[in-house]
């Protein structure tokens, strides 16, 4: 598949804007003698997640009782989980090492215990869905799938009347349809990505396919084995995956989609590929922070209730995203940009209110 012409945001009114934010938060930095990258206490959160995760792992497979099994492989899951959020989303945009080779590796591994590879998922995110948020066609995350309606370009089905209701099973399945569909849609040339060249040739197969055989052995046949010596049924054991899977799925969904819904806009691709503004009026308009209760619930977040500041500072760990919110706050009501910070009931709110009018038919 051919990939997608390339869009052009006009730069013109916002140069301003663009120099006074970058001088701030480099000031900011200089303050500090501060780097962009994790700092020791992130390695240290990060070693923690991956010891708390191989412990569970390990306390899972020693369990006789098909409750404790579910509880400590849950627990492991979770952990997996918070590694993503915590590490490979700063990892997939070189932010966490200053390596990029250190970064590439992190990703590998804690990306097994969901099955997404990693290069793919990055190649969606940074190429595609950073670039070109809320963009028809061009924002990889809202792409049309029959099931659930996003954007108000998309074919209308009398069953996404209900799609607020439902919403949750589609959060809970969007990981594992990653997994499943998506990277191997990716890695048989079926979508745009086919000439971005992630994993080329037979070394580039090798090492997808290694990936989803290393996820599969590490949370199906490595579990199932062990726990069928240790009397457990292996229902219980797909149970367990395909519960935690989903949970950690759902988990992802709610700190990230609301960010991109609320009191948002979507373009259609424009005619003559150059969109109607610049690329950061193009972001205050389909991206928000939010704010979490209490604040200290951000270590766990790994900074994705800042998203707005992520989309302006894709290269910064998110340890530094509190300081960033506040420069930009105060920068875009010196430029008369809308800079959106809200709770997060009203974001789930605003989110229903979105939910309900994209399931309804087109006028």
């Amino acid at each position: 598949m051919a990939d997608l012409p390339p869009l052009s945001f006009p730069a013109a009114g916002e140069k301003a804007f663009h120099r006074e934010l970058k001088r701030r938060a480099h000031a900011y930095l200089s303050a500090r003698d501060d780097h962009r990258f994790a700092d020791a206490a992130r390695w240290a959160k990060a070693t923690i997640l991956l010891l708390l995760c191989v412990g569970f792992y390990l306390l899972s497979l020693v369990q006789h009782q098909a409750l404790a099994f579910m509880l400590s492989y849950f627990a492991f899951v979770m952990m997996g989980m918070l590694l993503n959020v915590n590490v490979n989303h700063d990892a997939s945009h070189n932010a966490f090492a200053r390596t990029p080779w250190v970064n590439r590796l992190a990703g590998r591994l804690v990306t097994l215990p969901l099955g997404v590879d990693p290069d793919y998922w990055r190649t969606r995110h940074v190429s595609y869905h950073h670039v070109y948020a809320n963009v028809e066609h061009y924002d990889l995350d809202t792409e049309e799938n029959g099931f659930f309606r996003q954007t108000p370009f998309q074919r209308w089905r009398a069953y996404m009347r209900y799609q607020h209701l439902y919403w949750p099973l589609i959060a809970a399945l969007s990981l594992p349809y990653i997994a499943l569909v998506f990277d191997w849609s990716d890695r048989l040339g079926k979508t745009p990505l086919a000439t971005k060249g992630v994993l080329p040739g037979s070394k580039g197969w090798a090492m997808f396919i290694a990936g989803k055989l290393c996820h599969l052995l590490l949370v199906l046949v490595i579990p199932l084995v062990v726990a069928q010596q240790n009397g457990i049924g292996w229902q219980t054991v797909l149970i367990a995956y395909l519960i935690s899977q989903m949970l950690a799925s759902l988990l992802v969904v709610f700190l990230l989609l609301g960010t991109h819904w609320a009191q948002a806009e979507f373009y259609a691709v424009p005619a003559g590929s150059q969109m109607p503004q610049g690329w950061y009026r193009h972001n205050f308009a389909t991206a928000c922070d939010w704010e979490t209760s209490p604040k200290s619930l951000h270590h766990l977040t790994g900074g994705l209730n800042y998203h707005l500041t992520h989309h302006l500072f894709p290269g910064w760990n998110h340890r530094h995203y509190p300081a960033l919110a506040a420069i930009l706050a105060e920068t875009a009501a010196r430029h008369g940009m809308d800079y959106r910070c809200i709770g997060y009931r009203e974001l789930l709110r605003q989110q229903q209110r979105f939910l309900r009018a994209m399931g309804q038919p087109p006028q």
